[in-house]
């Protein structure tokens, strides 16, 4: 008795086996698109714009190529000069924009920012930005809702501005008012994506909303509210959320644990920051260059080490030397030190802002530092407006 034959015949069997590679293949695909697809959507906001989740994405991406250069209100004024069209100090310095470009959005019940700055002008740089394919980044030095006084009004509040508080629905309508200033900021009907860094430097003792101030879970029911808020309530989703306690207050003997003190957790944060004044050349700092030049190396190396660990990008959201009183600092000071140490991944840095002749971070002409900048600007680690393309897309080359 013949036994029955189970298998297929030899042109069966590889037609068999081809349709298995087949679908092996195309499983493997979409397994591997499906991840694509997951990490472009690791944001704080699930429901965050297509182009949004782009960016965060990005901001992790390009790290590996080097780090885009930002300034502090670059288009608004300068040294010698307020509100010229095309106007910028960097530009006019090294013949490119910035890649990244800070706002500050308080003083937000009246037509102009702390600095003076019209909000409406504001709304058309971050939209000449967004076309040419830069970053905007938006800060808040709020002022204190149960006082009336500025963001430097240490008067406790936030106990009061939380759910609950006396102060909560007077703190909700500044809410409502950067909701609706941040919502005005589109180009044909699109959500322009904005990294938001709300109550920064919390950790040092100078703001409302800083430690002393308010307690550790105080602030981070502020942070976890003010998100909840903007993306639930308000119905925000092209907002990127940046936390960035200052150098000054981290503790050099345990870097990664003081950085964490108020951090409201991994769902409510986009990108690591952190501020840093005091490690670039400030007068109060009596350590040396080389001590200095070492701290500013192991907080950047950890802050980079922190956000690949947590899959966020790293970046320096502040800095600079006021009236950049050191003619080599640009290279000296952030470039070589980044430069010579690889374990340091940044998205971007962000110098502060251009007011006057004295208060000035960033470069000018004829300024002594200016030639330094011009070599800092060609180096290729550092990335300028021309230097980066397709911010706001998925999967494509970020550098020209």
């Amino acid at each position: 008795m013949t036994a029955k034959n189970h298998f297929p015949t030899s042109s069966g069997t590889k037609r068999y086996f081809h349709s298995v590679v087949l679908g092996v293949s195309l499983a493997m695909l979409l397994v591997l698109a499906s991840l694509i697809q997951l990490a472009a959507q690791n944001t704080v906001d699930k429901n965050a714009t297509a182009k949004t989740r782009a960016l965060n994405e990005n901001l992790k991406r390009i790290a590996a190529s080097g780090f885009m250069f930002g300034h502090q209100e670059d288009l608004a004024y300068g040294v010698g000069w307020v509100g010229s069209p095309g106007r910028s100090d960097v530009k006019e310095a090294c013949g490119d924009y910035p890649a990244v470009h800070g706002w500050d959005i308080s003083k937000e019940e009246t037509p102009n920012n702390i600095d003076f700055v019209p909000f409406n002008s504001i709304r058309q740089w971050i939209i000449e930005v967004y076309k040419r394919g830069g970053i905007n980044t938006i800060s808040w030095h709020v002022d204190n809702t149960t006082t009336g006084g500025n963001a430097w009004d240490t008067v406790r509040t936030v106990k009061h501005i939380l759910p609950g508080g006396k102060d909560h629905e007077k703190f909700k309508e500044r809410l409502d008012r950067i909701a609706d200033f941040m919502l005005s900021c589109k180009v044909n009907g699109e959500f322009i994506p904005l990294i938001f860094r709300p109550y920064h430097e919390h950790n040092g003792s100078w703001f409302w909303w800083g430690k002393g101030n308010c307690t550790e879970a105080e602030y981070i029911a502020l942070w976890r509210f003010t998100v909840d808020y903007l993306k639930n309530t308000r119905n925000l989703h092209h907002l990127i959320y940046s936390f960035s306690p200052d150098r000054s207050k981290l503790d050099p003997t345990d870097l990664k644990g003081s950085y964490l003190y108020g951090y409201p957790g991994d769902e409510y944060v986009d990108v690591l920051g952190y501020d840093n004044y005091m490690d670039v050349g400030i007068s109060w700092n009596t350590k040396s260059k080389s001590e200095q030049s070492a701290d500013f190396i192991a907080g950047l190396s950890m802050l980079s080490t922190l956000a690949k660990e947590k899959n966020k990008a790293a970046a320096l959201t502040e800095t600079g030397l006021e009236g950049v009183t050191n003619a080599t600092w640009f290279t000296e000071v952030i470039l070589n030190p980044i430069k010579n140490n690889p374990s340091i991944r940044l998205a971007y840095i962000c110098l502060w802002r251009n007011a006057n002749t004295k208060h000035h971070y960033g470069p000018y002409p004829g300024h002594s530092s200016a030639e330094d900048f011009k070599v800092f600007y060609k180096d290729k680690l550092t990335l300028f407006q021309r230097d980066i393309k397709n911010m706001y897309r998925t999967g494509k080359p970020l550098t020209k």
